[in-house]
């Protein structure tokens, strides 16, 4: 065997051992520094996010122009006269229920607050989670409830249909998802005249009209 038959047969044996891969690993190197692999590689990751970025960000846009807008309020009593009459389920009659008999008497700036104080009590896991068992917490004991028309021990009677109806548009925008403004997200509130033991424990965040209001320190 001549020296190049030798030479031939080694080279040969060669590349039967070193891999495949291993050959196409050495002539990309040789083609493409690791600097510019890199490159290529983030730029093609980047590229993929902001096309993932624009779909999501199309998605996004799409759904919160589907998702209902809040109310907007204006507390006047000539602009809530202007509104359509409002009804509603069992949660919408409490709401209502519970402004006339607390607060019919004041003007719409304390009646839109009192009925925050609802709103902010049914989203408090301090209190029930609905309208209902917020306005009704503690009336099977005699003036014990939170809400004092509920346990008074007298009949309660709708005699002002016609504040019975303002109240009753104001339930309505508040559970639509009117903007609560008024009260700094109070839970608590008593009337200007008198002052609770309970008062001295909680932080006031708001007057409006005849009644103080209170949140919970922290």
């Amino acid at each position: 065997m001549t020296v190049f038959t030798q030479i031939r047969a080694f080279a040969l044996a060669l590349a039967l051992v070193v891999p495949v891969s291993a050959h196409a690993e050495t002539r990309l190197m040789q083609k493409n520094t690791p600097d510019l692999l890199l490159s290529a590689e983030i730029e093609s990751i980047l590229t993929q996010d902001h096309r993932a970025l624009k779909r999501s960000g199309s998605f996004l846009e799409r759904m919160f122009r589907r998702m209902p807008k809040a109310p907007d309020v204006v507390y006047d009593e000539a602009w809530l006269a202007s509104l359509p009459v409002a009804s509603g389920d069992a949660q919408w009659q409490c709401l209502t229920e519970a402004l006339y008999f607390e607060a019919r008497g004041e003007d719409p700036y304390g009646q839109f607050a009192v009925a925050e104080v609802i709103m902010n009590r049914v989203d408090n896991p301090r209190f029930p989670n609905t309208v209902c068992g917020v306005v009704t917490q503690g009336s099977t004991k005699l003036n014990q409830c939170q809400f004092s028309y509920n346990c008074d021990g007298r009949n309660e009677t709708i005699s002002e249909p016609e504040a019975y109806v303002q109240v009753g548009k104001i339930a309505r925008l508040m559970l639509d998802g009117a903007p609560r403004l008024l009260t700094h997200g109070a839970t608590y509130y008593h009337s200007s005249a008198v002052r609770p033991g309970w008062s001295r424990k909680f932080r006031r965040v708001a007057e409006v009209g005849p009644h103080f209001f209170y949140r919970v320190n922290g």
